[in-house]
């Protein structure tokens, strides 16, 4: 993928790294530029990096009435090599694909979505906070743009990655646990829907409920499915909790669960890394809750890319009652966790191979690169031989179309 750079006057970007005057906000900054690419007639054309701002969208776009629409949350951080290092980036690419099949918007080639966020992360690499617990948030998404109003798939789309420097997503961080509202009152989401992808009509739907969660204290609901049986996740997080014979339990993935990759990789790190025994079940809640009574249950929590890993102190109920988790804290399987994952994320621990993506610098290589020896995929290594253009130097070229590749 050739991507075209149409970037903001030197004197007009940042000039110097960004150190915070204070705690940063979660996701309410912007950097520089934005990644955009076009589909139009079957094909992904005019990859292009330029300078952040508002879109052109036509009033009937597809998007804005029937939310053809998905997106993603991924993060890179600023190591002590002075480099930045993406986590994960590849499955968030896998699920974005995935989600997109839900709501029939076409794929956009995984390589080239690493390819564009690792390339994006390096013109705005000054924008990297210089701040413990903050991180660049990546937010990749996909629209339908075609100005039409039949209830059908649109026929062109917009693929978007823009950045966000970001504190932890709770005020607090992962220093106080956090509290979720137990309700039959809201769902999620019903088998045969689009639980299990990352669409904001999910999110749309989640709003009434986050907002009675508020009333009540709560960070966020707790959402069980329809028949008001198992545990399913909170919104933002998957749940999870862990027992006094030291397991720690996420529940199974379904078809009404958005499939965490802060989960995928607390499963991956396993017991070897976490010093406790990771396992999922469909996890009825009313036997949940007896056993947080009973003390069986010791932690709780959630796993997510915001937040990393939220601590569940507490749950509220409809009539205000509460039901505390052990002594109301953070437990030590629950820190545990996160140290290993953030110490994973930052660079002060051993990541395995190809959890870490470096972003290149454009002086000295085309290719994004796995850190820690993990393979690049096919078409980045085909293409890593290549050296882009000084910007300066570069016309921008006529509008042509991307050859699509079947090749996975």
């Amino acid at each position: 993928m050739d991507i075209r750079y149409d970037l903001k006057p030197r004197s007009s970007r940042r000039q110097k790294p960004f150190r915070p005057g204070g705690p940063l906000p979660f996701g309410q900054l912007r950097t520089d530029h934005m990644f955009l690419m076009d589909y139009e007639d079957g094909q992904w054309i005019e990859p292009r990096i330029v300078p952040y701002g508002p879109l052109s969208l036509a009033p009937g776009a597809v998007v804005l009435h029937y939310a053809q629409e998905i997106f993603e949350g991924a993060k890179a951080f600023l190591h002590d090599d002075g480099e930045i290092h993406a986590f994960r980036i590849d499955k968030n690419a896998a699920r974005l694909n995935r989600s997109g099949a839900g709501v029939l918007i076409p794929p956009v080639p995984e390589d080239d979505q690493v390819h564009a966020i690792l390339s994006l992360l390096d013109v705005d690499r000054l924008w990297a906070p210089h701040q413990e617990g903050a991180s660049l948030y990546i937010r990749p998404f996909v629209f339908g743009t075609q100005d039409s109003l039949g209830v059908k798939p649109s026929a062109r789309y917009t693929f978007c990655i823009f950045l966000s420097p970001s504190g932890p997503y709770y005020p607090a961080g992962f220093r106080e646990p956090v509290k979720l509202l137990v309700t039959r009152r809201f769902h999620r989401a019903a088998p045969g829907g689009t639980g299990a992808f990352k669409t904001g009509g999910n999110y749309a739907a989640s709003l009434m409920a986050g907002q009675v969660a508020h009333e009540h204290g709560a960070s966020q609901v707790l959402f069980l499915d329809v028949t008001d049986t198992y545990i399913e996740e909170a919104g933002a997080m998957n749940h999870f909790h862990v027992t006094r014979q030291g397991e720690l339990l996420i529940p199974t993935f379904t078809e009404t669960i958005l499939r965490s990759i802060t989960s995928e990789s607390v499963l991956e790190l396993g017991e070897r890394n976490l010093d406790v025994r990771v396992r999922q079940d469909r996890l009825p809640v009313e036997q949940f809750l007896d056993d947080v009574r009973s003390g069986a249950v010791t932690e709780a929590g959630g796993f997510g890319t915001a937040a990393v890993v939220s601590a569940v102190g507490s749950y509220v109920f409809d009539d205000a009652t509460e039901l505390r988790v052990g002594d109301g804290q953070i437990g030590p399987h629950t820190r545990k966790v996160y140290e290993v994952l953030t110490g994973i994320q930052r660079g002060k621990r051993a990541a395995p191979d190809g959890w870490l993506f470096r972003a290149p610098r454009r002086e000295s290589t085309a290719r994004p690169k796995a850190s820690q020896g993990a393979k690049p995929r096919s078409r980045l290594k085909a293409t890593a031989k290549r050296k882009p253009r000084p910007p300066s130097r570069r016309k921008p070229p006529a509008k042509r179309k991307l050859a699509s590749r079947s090749r996975r």
